[in-house]
């Protein structure tokens, strides 16, 4: 069975957060495994994430909030914890997270997400589902493929139950990934991670920042269209249509959808699933 899941991030404003809990009942419809909800820089998110998941939560669906182990103690990680168990969270997204401005990993108790993870399953057992990041074309910071390889085996392997990975446009990456994971001794479902293409100066910023690649061919095509906003989303959702279609054929779990709290994108590219 095909899983399928969103994420968003928290708003900054009451009417940000009010269209976003009209996007979440719009998504809902289609009945998603579960919300996930991003977690700032340091925790710097760490209300209003939490705000959000108490939202989805009541809606009567499950919410996956990140927890990042970088910029907190383990008492506050503790505490998050508890408040997230009472709350009725069943599912968390541990990454090791962005460190803000200034700070080191030597600032941190926690500095990486294999001790995170470590960590939350000598706090609570196994009450949570929890997921990890993976990154088929490698995480930004690391210092070569093989090393980072070893960094997702790491985390899998501290307790992890499934994992996310960063968006991609080459569903070649994510194939490779998963048979190098696999010969490493790596058995959990591992989910793709799909960006919508909408607007494609924003998203080459983002990719650049994040390491993910956009293919030449997709950038040429994009930079082609201009302003022409109408062409870009067509042709976006028509690439990310045909990958998400030979990820499933190739044996992928399930889409896990980066929303940017917007609902048409994502739908447009399931219902073509569908």
């Amino acid at each position: 069975m095909t899983t399928l899941s969103f994420e968003f991030f928290p708003t900054k404003t009451e009417e940000g957060t009010e269209k976003l809990l009209n996007v979440r009942d719009e998504l809902a419809a289609y009945n998603p495994e579960f919300f996930s909800v991003t977690y700032g820089a340091g925790g710097s998110t760490r209300d209003r994430t939490y705000a959000i998941v108490e939202a989805i939560q009541e809606r009567g669906i499950a919410a996956a909030p990140h927890l990042a182990c970088i910029g907190g103690s383990k008492a506050e990680i503790r505490e998050i914890l508890q408040q997230y168990q009472e709350l009725g969270i069943k599912r968390i997204v541990t990454l090791r997270g962005d460190l803000p401005s200034g700070a080191g990993l030597g600032s941190s108790e926690l500095r990486y997400a294999n001790e995170l993870v470590e960590f939350i399953r000598q706090e609570t057992g196994d009450h949570f589902t929890l997921e990890v990041a993976a990154y088929p074309e490698m995480h930004p910071q690391a210092s070569n493929f093989e090393a980072d390889l070893q960094n997702f085996v790491r985390k899998a392997k501290a307790g992890a139950n499934s994992a996310i990975t960063q968006y991609f446009f080459n569903a070649d990456s994510y194939f490779y990934f998963v048979e190098r994971v696999r010969a490493m001794g790596v058995d959990i479902p591992i989910i793709p991670g799909i960006m919508p293409i909408t607007n494609y100066s924003k998203l080459a910023r983002f990719s650049d920042s994040c390491g993910a690649e956009i293919p030449r061919w997709i950038r040429k095509q994009l930079e082609a269209y201009g302003d022409d906003s109408d062409s870009i989303r067509q042709f976006g959702e028509e690439v990310v249509t045909d990958m998400c279609k030979r990820l499933l054929e190739g044996g992928a779990p399930g889409l896990h959808f980066y929303t940017m709290n917007q609902a048409k994108a994502s739908l447009d590219v399931w219902k073509n699933l569908v």
